[in-house]
């Protein structure tokens, strides 16, 4: 059973997560009666610590306005989270290596010497199996300002620089922010030609809030628009197969980042846009699902051809020559 000192810092955790809490909500997330909160409030009272009451239907216990909690408090186990988080975070290029190196520095100056001691060894004795992405994350300044807009439903202006080097300056509606395969999107409504697109956060130099607000789409889906502009953008080859499969057993070879399923009752309709044909017959044959090649007449032929190899290769002998 945790001991009373900390349940009195879980409720002071509590507090600090921001709003009125109530004194049953209280109560529960500590696992204790409302009597034995209203003690532990008092002694972040004789700590100085300034809880307000407040009172009504939905009254209970706040922390002050503009209050500063003092130095922080992690246990092991959030300690680990948030180091471990910063590094996964930083391998998986979302965010810049500088900024959480200094974070964890940050971190690991407040911690006790005994803890800091043990998550460096974990830190230290970790090995990945993937290499490090190359990070491409945001402006903070542009991620912050895209994300307030779609919280509150603003429009904003962006200067963007597209792949061919292009520079325009857009109005735009954000639906969400998506992070995917190491990069940060922002999808909505493009104002000048009313249509979806989304924009690549690293390739946007400046944000800023407009005047007035929007309604978006009340289904709207900023991951799943995202990966459909990924799987529909411009490619060399324009492939559609039909497979005698379900989109879920599709996708497990094919994610929507790379296919667009149309789901039939029987045969699937499958849409890519791909730069090579060359990896698309082992996949294909992978899914182990019968499919049939719409187009192109290439990737008819690169299927045949390695389905004669490996009728060969079952055909030679046990012992090679």
């Amino acid at each position: 059973m945790p001991r009373p000192t900390a349940r009195v810092l879980a409720l002071l955790e509590l507090l600090q997560s921001g709003g009125v809490r109530t004194v049953a909500e209280l109560a529960d997330r500590l696992d204790v009666d409302e009597r034995t909160v209203r003690r532990y409030v008092d002694h972040l009272l004789d700590l100085d610590v300034p809880v307000e009451s407040v009172r009504g239907r939905y009254g209970g216990y706040r922390l002050a306005p503009g209050y500063r909690m003092p130095p922080l408090m992690l246990s092991d186990d959030e300690a680990l989270a948030v180091l471990l988080g910063l590094v996964a975070g930083r391998r998986a290029g979302l965010m810049a290596g500088t900024a959480s190196e200094t974070a964890a520095a940050k971190i690991r100056r407040v911690l006790p010497a005994r803890l800091g001691g043990r998550l460096d060894a974990v830190l230290g004795s970790l090995a990945f199996t993937t290499p490090e992405g190359q990070p491409v994350t945001p402006d903070a300044a542009v991620l912050l300002t895209l994300a307030d807009a779609v919280t509150h439903h603003r429009p904003v202006s962006i200067r963007y620089t597209a792949a061919d080097g292009r520079h325009s300056e857009r109005t735009l509606h954000p639906y969400g922010l998506v992070a995917h395969s190491g990069r940060w999107y922002v999808t909505g409504a493009d104002a000048a030609i009313g249509e979806d697109r989304t924009f690549r956060l690293d390739r946007i130099a400046g944000a800023r809030t407009l005047p007035g607000s929007f309604d978006p789409p009340a289904d709207v889906d900023p991951a799943q628009r995202v990966l459909t502009g990924i799987a529909t953008a411009p490619h060399r080859h324009e492939v559609t197969v039909r497979i005698q499969g379900t989109a879920a057993q599709i996708h497990d070879r094919l994610p929507a980042s790379v296919a667009v399923v149309a789901e039939a009752e029987d045969w699937s309709r499958v849409d890519l846009r791909v730069e090579r044909l060359d990896w698309l017959p082992g996949v294909l044959a992978a899914l182990d699902l019968p499919f049939v090649v719409e187009r192109p007449d290439e990737l008819r032929e690169l299927v045949a051809g390695l389905a004669e190899r490996l009728l060969r290769s079952a055909r030679a002998p046990a012992t090679p020559p």
